[in-house]
C-alpha cells in the first residue's frame, strides 16, 4: 500500500503544479496560493466531518510545536512548485524537485531530525542520487 500511496502522491502532486501554474496565469501568484489552501482546507473539513470528527485542537497536543509550521511550509511549496514549473516546464521541475526531496529526506535519516529513526549512511544510495542527477542532464538534452 505504501507504493501504491507513493505512486498517487506522486501523480496528484504533478497534475496539481501544472494545474496552479496555469491558475496563475489567470491571477497571481498569492491569489492562487490562498485558492490552493482555502479549496484544501475545505475539502479536509468535509473529510473531519464525515469520518467522525474529533477534537480540533488535539493537533497542539505535539510536544515539538515546530512541526506545527507544516501549513505555512506548504505555501511556500506551492510557490516554489509554482515558480519552477512556470520557469522550467513540469517534466523538469518535476525531476528537480524529486532529486531535492529524495536528498533532503534522505539527509534527514541519516541525521534522524526530526524523530525519525535514523538510518546508517550508505554510498550506494549516494550513486543512486548521482544516476538521478544524470538523469536530469540527459533529458534535458
Amino acid at each position: 500500500m505504501g507504493i501504491i500511496f507513493a505512486i498517487l502522491a506522486g501523480l496528484l502532486m504533478s497534475i496539481q503544479g501544472v494545474f496552479n501554474t496555469r491558475l496563475m496565469k489567470s491571477s497571481n501568484m498569492w491569489i492562487t496560493n490562498v485558492w490552493v489552501h482555502f479549496s484544501a482546507f475545505i475539502t479536509c473539513i468535509i473529510i473531519w466531518l464525515l469520518t467522525g470528527p474529533k477534537n480540533l485542537l488535539t493537533v497542539f497536543n505535539i510536544e515539538n510545536k515546530l512541526y506545527l509550521l507544516g501549513g505555512i511550509i506548504g505555501a511556500f511549496i506551492t510557490f516554489t512548485v509554482i515558480k519552477g514549473i512556470d520557469k522550467l516546464g513540469a517534466a523538469q521541475a518535476t525531476m528537480i524537485i524529486l532529486l531535492a526531496q529524495l536528498l533532503v529526506a534522505y539527509v534527514i535519516e541519516v541525521l534522524g531530525l526530526f524523530g525519525t529513526e535514523k538510518v546508517v549512511f550508505e554510498w550506494t544510495k549516494l550513486m543512486g542520487v548521482i544516476l538521478m542527477l544524470a538523469g536530469i542532464f540527459i533529458f534535458k538534452k
